[in-house]
């Protein structure tokens, strides 16, 4: 471990409450109150909420002025590593897309370019109102991402990426079966749990196609041992569901998931776009969740998820931008509205309304990463990950009904404020913690030397 990560606590337990005032609250509660009033927030949870809560003299006050205070967004599906990759993969399909622009990239990575990808996610990510993020990072040096991580505020799961099985990737991303499970299990031990609980270390094998099925068991088991989640991809392209049906001899991919163990209420599988009926009965069954990224399912030319038809057997779906290299933002307000617009071209408009899709962007992204009782929503003892939509904007206006104003006219560049566990990290529109610009600077010259490594 390169160094131990700062433990915020004792310092957060003596700053002052903090009063967020004059706010539309929308709570994402079962009931999904809306509340004009206020919201109190002591040692970085949310202590109070009502209607002008009194003042000691010593909080910090912040006027919402009127705002939409919502709970932080939970993007279930990102890739910080590939933020670098921005416009570099444009116009492929997935495997294509895969082996000619993303692996060697990924395989490029050095710790300093990593560094920068991770900060400018992150940086992008918070300013757009997402304070929670699943994440799969690239097979080498994710102790830098979550060192990176530590600095940045951002709440995130994370998993090295696991890769046994695919011969057609870069050397630096074929890896030993034995070594995975190893690495993947000390990053556990270095990172579960640091920075106040704000950061968390799981599982993640690739997809089938790049995956042993001893890798796959292995991880099995080592999620049921430990407790611990299980991120893949699953069933995203047809060419990959043909390809899996081939090295399974005869299996679709989900079914082969089960076969090895992995489909548990642990697992978390990015996309799920061509699943069979069966396929998604098993999906229930299993109280699997669904990582729904409507952006990359489009600009890849996957297809067309079947998401209203997995809500209605009551599977846990929620949202994630998925990376920057197939889809080129990681702006959560574009895939509520995307997420809702296909299902209705799918089905008919309201298969999916604007409250639906902007639950799953905080009530589900919570469920999938097993911290429904910290995050969410806006109640009482749960953590403060909170975000201020400003609502003096004209393609805002008149706002009439709060659901279609946040999921079809707002975007992330109306996030006022942002704060992750009572820490203010974005305010009046502009980081706290981090420098943009020297953040985009650095992202710049580290992608120039990327690139040049990676032959793209």
């Amino acid at each position: 471990m390169i160094g131990d990560p700062p433990d915020p606590v004792a310092a957060r337990s003596s700053s002052p409450d903090t009063i967020i005032r004059n706010a539309t609250i929308v709570t994402m509660n079962d009931r999904l109150d809306i509340i004009d009033g206020d919201v109190r927030v002591r040692a970085g949870r949310i202590a109070s909420i009502g209607g002008n809560i009194e003042a000691s003299g010593n909080e910090r006050i912040l006027d919402a002025a009127g705002g939409y205070l919502l709970p932080g967004f939970v993007q279930t599906h990102i890739h910080l590593c590939q933020t670098l990759f921005r416009g570099s993969a444009d116009d492929m399909p997935l495997l294509e897309w895969l082996k000619k622009r993303v692996w060697p990239m990924e395989a490029a990575h050095t710790p300093a370019t990593l560094r920068a990808s991770v900060r400018l996610a992150a940086a992008e990510l918070l300013l757009s109102g997402t304070t929670s993020v699943l994440t799969m990072e690239t097979v080498h040096d994710t102790d830098v991402v979550f060192e990176t991580l530590v600095e940045t505020g951002l709440r995130a799961s994370v998993g090295k990426c696991m890769m046994d099985g695919s011969g057609e990737a870069p050397p630096r991303l074929q890896e030993d079966t034995r070594r995975s499970i190893d690495e993947s299990l000390a990053l556990k031990k270095r990172w579960d749990g640091v920075a106040n609980g704000r950061l968390h270390a799981v599982f993640a094998p690739r997809f089938a196609v790049s995956c042993s099925r001893e890798l796959l068991e292995s991880v099995a088991d080592l999620s049921n041992r430990e407790g611990a989640i299980v991120h893949t991809h699953a069933s995203e392209s047809r060419d990959e569901i043909e390809e899996v049906r081939r090295l399974s001899k005869g299996f679709s991919n989900l079914e082969y998931l089960a076969d090895t163990g992995l489909a548990t209420s642990r697992l978390c599988a990015a996309h799920c776009v061509w699943v069979t009926e069966r396929e998604q009965e098993l999906l229930s069954e299993r109280d699997v969740k669904v990582l729904h990224c409507p952006s990359s399912n489009l600009k890849l030319g996957s297809g067309l998820a079947p998401i209203a038809e997995m809500r209605d057997r009551g599977i846990s779906v929620s949202l994630g931008a998925d990376g920057a290299a197939c889809n080129n933002r990681l702006d959560m307000f574009e895939e509520i509205r995307l997420a809702a617009m296909i299902q209705a071209v799918r089905k008919a408009p309201g298969a999916l309304t604007a409250r639906d899709a902007i639950w799953m962007a905080t009530r589900e992204g919570a469920r999938a990463l097993g911290l429904e009782a910290e995050i969410g929503s806006i109640e009482l003892g749960k953590r403060a990950d909170l975000i201020v939509v400003d609502r003096d904007r004209p393609f805002l206006a008149p706002d009439r009904d709060v659901w279609s104003t946040l999921a079809f006219a707002a975007t992330g560049r109306d996030v006022r404020m942002t704060m992750v566990d009572g820490e203010v990290v974005v305010d009046d529109f502009e980081l706290t913690q981090l420098d943009r610009g020297a953040i985009t600077a650095e992202a710049r010259a580290a992608a120039a030397t990327l690139y040049a490594r990676a032959g793209v």
